[in-house]
């Protein structure tokens, strides 16, 4: 049952919650896929320096994100994907949906020749790592989110910043499921994957201003050491989930506010207040208000697990790869979510694995028990991939990972 909420604020945790369920799970029969692809950016390919947002601005005209101008019309690319900037001058390709990984893999790269294009009228070049192992982190955009994001990440070590201007990342996106027992599956089906796929494609072993630490994936373990309440939880746990909906509801509303959207430049949230906190009224006195379904939409942005709930579902999990290698995650995900049989036999092939994310990416391949899942399950995705050239593709990512290699690329 659906709980109404009024158009001025939520009166009841119930109501929020009910909310929670039904704008990030959108239910349907699945058959869409989506992907945003991310790159590092510099001048002129030497790393000496970031490109300026007036720069990006004018290079990508009339496809350049409101980020960057308000008065832009923020056309997509012919292919169909936006353009986004992150904060330390990322950008970012986020596709339509389409219906099949072959057609959206060929769209993106459409959408990235186009890209690379433009940048170049700039002189700008864009680089297929996950971590900048060169340069110190610095944050270009200023808009009152990200100032918000980094003085509440500096206040627990040096990742939120790293994350947010030194790492990019391949993100998959797929239907939430057509109903609450289809959801169940494909949700309890990614995250016990999570764990080996990001093994098999880990690619960041340097980061520059890290702490001390090998790890094969040091883009995931910022984001596993940036704020933890917000980005390890119950969506991360190591067992299955009957009621991911509710689980996922109950979590987002127990995550502490990280900014609340104000008029003026400083959009700073009590300390340790939570979503909840504000329902309940134990904030009147700092916000002046009770908060409304576009606070908790915006809440929503600001929580970031390994696999988001957004009415479809996003796998964060994934390091850029070099070259069109990040053709692979996306052919596996659609491969492993293809039919029932499917999900049974790579959750089984996972169990073993699950929940063990700093494991993953700390010791990628090297860890055989998530060399072995990762092996079987990409075996799996190239024998059901409908595509012949991503089947090929991920047979060839199964060999690498059997022999403990990882994505070879500029940043190796």
């Amino acid at each position: 049952m659906v709980v109404a909420v009024e158009s001025t604020g939520f009166t009841s945790r119930p109501a929020a919650e009910s909310y929670v369920g039904g704008v990030c799970f959108k239910l349907g029969p699945p058959r869409l896929i989506g992907a945003e692809l991310e790159w590092l950016t510099d001048y002129g390919g030497s790393f000496s320096g970031r490109p300026d947002l007036a720069s990006i601005g004018a290079a990508l005209g009339p496809h350049a994100p409101h980020s960057l101008d308000p008065d832009s019309p923020a056309r997509p690319l012919p292919a169909g994907s936006l353009v986004t900037v992150e904060p330390g001058g990322q950008i970012e390709l986020s596709s339509s949906p389409h219906d099949s990984a072959a057609l959206l893999c060929d769209a993106l790269a459409s959408d990235e020749r186009t890209l690379r294009a433009l940048l170049a009228t700039r002189s700008i070049t864009t680089h297929a790592q996950a971590a900048d192992s060169r340069r110190t982190a610095r944050r270009l955009l200023q808009l009152p989110r990200y100032r918000a994001m980094e003085e509440h990440f500096d206040q627990i070590g040096p990742f939120g910043r790293l994350m947010m201007c030194n790492t990019a990342a391949v993100q998959v996106s797929v239907d939430a499921g057509a109903d609450a027992a289809d959801v169940a599956r494909r949700w309890n089906l990614l995250h016990a994957v999570g764990p080996a796929m990001i093994a098999a494609f880990a690619c960041s072993p340097r980061l520059r201003g890290i702490p001390s630490g090998d790890w094969a994936s040091q883009r995931m373990r910022t984001w596993l050491e940036l704020d933890r309440s917000r980005t390890v939880g119950p969506p991360e746990s190591a067992t299955v989930s009957a009621d991911p909906v509710g689980d996922y509801a109950r979590w987002v509303l127990d995550v502490p506010l990280l900014c609340v959207q104000r008029d003026g430049p400083s959009w700073t949230a009590p300390p340790g207040a939570t979503f909840a906190d504000w329902i309940d009224g134990a904030l009147d006195e700092d916000i002046g208000r009770r908060p409304t379904p576009a606070d908790l939409d915006y809440h929503l942005t600001t929580v970031f697990p390994s696999v988001r709930a957004v009415g479809h579902l996003e796998v964060r999990y994934f390091d850029t790869q070099p070259g069109d290698g990040w053709r692979q995650p996306v052919a596996a995900l659609e491969a492993l979510l293809s039919s029932g049989k499917t999900v049974d036999t790579a959750s089984a092939i996972a169990a073993g694995t699950r929940g063990r994310w700093s494991d993953a990416a700390r010791n990628g391949l090297a860890d055989s028990e998530l060399r072995c899942a990762a092996v079987e399950l990409l075996e799996l995705a190239a024998e059901v991939a409908p595509d012949r050239e991503l089947a090929a593709a991920l047979g060839g990512a199964s060999v690498r990972c059997r022999r403990g290699g990882n994505p070879i690329g500029e940043m190796s």
